[in-house]
């Protein structure tokens, strides 16, 4: 923990070792008690059946494999009548979802519909279509968004992220930086329980969002049973966990106070490091302690904007010692602020293009314009307007009181642009979906064919192709030719042969893909001098 954010002396008293011993042992226990797996916002890789395909029969069994382990959700097959058929059995290897299908599908288009969380806590779903027989009419089976829900989900964030940097940010503030604390606590206090308020009720939120259901189903006991099994229940844990020792810092004497104000700073960290696409991303050693102080930061400098504007309002004459002691600390936290969040954006940014092309780049362009303007104006009132109102001057005391508050009102709607990345993965996770494979298995009586596609995107890719007989046995072809089709934009076929490296399977190297969308892939299987098998089906080749 960066010294220079939480200094003994401005309070002008000195911390035990006792007490310096159990905000230690805090954080220690807080750590190892949170999640430490390294998460990833989840990508589906491939569908088998896989998503377009025509079977000659039913399946026993479907599959889903995912760019990172998932916990299943809801799954859902929708028949060609538009009846609905719940899967409820099935099981998980590694990255894959194996499901049974529990009864004989008639002729038709069937749609498998699959909601699943990821284990960085963030749910996602989608769809895939294949036929048994001939295909028909799709049914319906796309996703809606729920608009109501999304609104209501921002404002529990919205509100959450506000007790937590201005409630106990401002807990800390009182604690350790004001010599009295009667100006602001009413505010504090109202903060902290707002926090404390929107923390379940973001838990709650997180449940429905995850089973995609309604917010008429809030109180239903599932939709609580599914939050707390995701890796946002330990953000909501750790932060009730600081919001109650913020509140309790107020009722607390002498360094009890200060001992409870700073555990419920380092807890707005930890709960923030327990979830969340920052916290998810690579590498782990370093996300997370990145994420612990960007937001102890945030909490410390927002959180003391309110009490100081209120002391110079209200009380000038005492407003001195708080000035004076945030303005020689506020330095060292907006440079842990900004180093943080810069090491955090490029991680999940990882190239300037996506600022534009991504939602996720382009609110992180509002919040980067938002933050300028309050560096810009955090910088005038530090080295402008901060030493004639320490001197007394009123005029100036009043011109740094409006500052604040301009301060404060750039400052929540930076909140409500971070609460906005809920529904946005950052670029780095697109990216690590885009890096994945897109598979096919093809199968005749005469030869089937497992082909894989890496990247699954537009470009330059390289084809793996595990050649079989119909019965799954082994096949020993003299020659295999892929050759690519896309009629319906006007590009000739792309006809590569295949080479065999030696590892049983056969690669096409430097293969261009040039533009994204459905493939008609076929393979020319050479068995013998005089016979030639020729197996196809549709692959679906992702946008870059």
């Amino acid at each position: 923990m960066n010294a220079a954010i939480f200094p003994a002396r401005l309070s002008g008293t000195r911390i035990s070792p006792v007490t310096s011993g159990l905000v230690a042992a805090f954080v220690l226990i807080a750590l190892l008690v949170l999640p430490c797996r390294a998460f990833a916002h989840a990508a589906l890789v491939a569908t088998d059946p896989a998503d377009g395909t025509v079977l000659m029969q039913s399946p026993a069994r479907l599959s889903l494999t995912f760019s990172e382990p998932v916990s299943p959700l809801v799954l859902t097959l929708v028949r060609p009548d538009g009846t609905r058929l719940a899967l409820t059995s099935f099981r998980l290897t590694d990255r894959t979802v194996e499901i049974d299908n529990p009864e004989t599908l008639k002729s038709g288009t069937h749609v498998l519909s699959w909601r699943v969380i990821s284990e960085d806590g963030h749910p996602v779903g989608g769809s895939a279509l294949f036929s048994v027989g001939a295909p028909s009419a799709a049914p319906v089976a796309g996703e809606t968004v729920d608009w109501s829900l999304r609104t209501t989900i921002w404002i529990g964030k919205f509100f959450l992220y506000a007790g937590l940097f201005l409630g106990v940010g401002g807990a800390f503030s009182l604690a350790w930086l004001a010599e009295y604390r009667r100006c602001g606590p009413r505010f504090v206090i109202g903060a902290l329980l707002c926090g404390l308020a929107a923390a379940p009720f973001s838990l709650g939120l997180q449940g429905l969002d995850s089973l995609g259901a309604p917010l008429a189903r809030f109180a239903a006991p599932v939709v609580w049973q599914t939050a707390l099994e995701t890796s946002f229940s330990w953000t909501v844990l750790v932060g009730l966990i600081a919001l109650g020792l913020a509140l309790l810092s107020f009722v607390a004497p002498g360094a009890s106070r200060k001992l409870l104000a700073l555990a419920g700073l380092v807890g707005v960290g930890l709960a923030l490091a327990a979830s969340g696409h920052a916290s998810a991303a690579e590498p782990q050693w370093l996300m997370r302690p990145l994420v612990f102080l960007h937001g102890t930061a945030i909490a410390f400098w927002t959180g003391a904007l309110v009490p100081l504007g209120l002391v110079l309002r209200h009380q000038p004459a005492e407003a001195k010692v708080f000035l004076r002691r945030f303005s020689r600390a506020i330095l060292p936290v907006v440079a842990v602020l900004a180093a943080s969040g810069i090491v955090l954006s490029v991680i999940q940014v990882r190239e300037p293009a996506a600022l534009i092309n991504t939602a996720y780049g382009r609110l992180l362009l509002l919040k980067l314009a938002l933050l300028l303007f309050l560096f810009t104006l955090a910088s005038v009132n530090r080295w402008t307007l901060t030493a004639p109102a320490e001197a007394g001057d009123t005029e100036v005391q009043r011109r740094l009181v409006r500052s604040i508050g301009i301060e404060m009102l750039i400052a929540l709607a930076v909140f409500g642009v971070a609460a906005g990345w809920r529904f946005t993965p950052p670029p780095r996770a697109l990216a690590i979906a885009a890096a994945q494979p897109v598979s096919v298995h093809i199968h005749t009586l005469k030869a089937m064919a497992d082909l894989s596609i890496t990247p699954g995107h537009a470009g330059q890719v390289v084809a793996s192709i595990v050649v079989m007989t119909g019965d799954f046995g082994p096949l020993d072809a003299k020659q295999v030719t892929l050759v690519l089709s896309k009629p319906d934009s006007g590009i000739d076929p792309i006809k590569r042969p295949a080479t065999k490296p030696g590892d049983g399977t056969w690669r096409v190297d430097n293969l261009v893909v040039p533009i994204s969308g459905r493939w008609n892939a076929r393979l020319d299987i050479l068995v013998s001098d005089f016979e030639m098998v020729k197996i196809e089906a549709p692959i679906d080749i992702r946008a870059q």
